[in-house]
């Protein structure tokens, strides 16, 4: 699943989660990044590197497996699949969402 792929998941998901975060956070994947703005109703999701609350780095394929429901957000975490800088509270509140 590539950087496209991944977004448009995302996109698709935004309209049912919409508001949940109520914060800025971007996702830095292999080939780029994923920047969410849940501030404002429709969230923004774009491909730009903004300045984000909270920023987690993840590869693609282990994004893949949390949209998936393979993995949850705390075990990517405990085991280093996933890091996490900034606001430690919005990334509780992302784990909501992706589980």
């Amino acid at each position: 699943m590539d950087l496209k792929q991944i977004t448009e998941k995302i996109k698709n998901m935004s309209e049912k989660n919409s508001g949940k975060i109520e914060s800025k956070f971007k996702f830095v994947l292999d080939d780029g990044c994923i920047y969410i703005d849940d501030t404002v109703s429709p969230p923004n999701i774009s491909n730009d590197n903004s300045e984000a609350d909270c920023t987690i780095t993840i590869n693609n394929e282990n994004f893949k497996k949390l949209l998936d429901k393979e993995i949850d957000s705390m075990q990517a975490f405990m085991t280093g699949k996933m890091k996490i800088d900034g606001e430690m509270t919005v990334a509780m509140k992302l784990s909501s969402i992706f589980g």
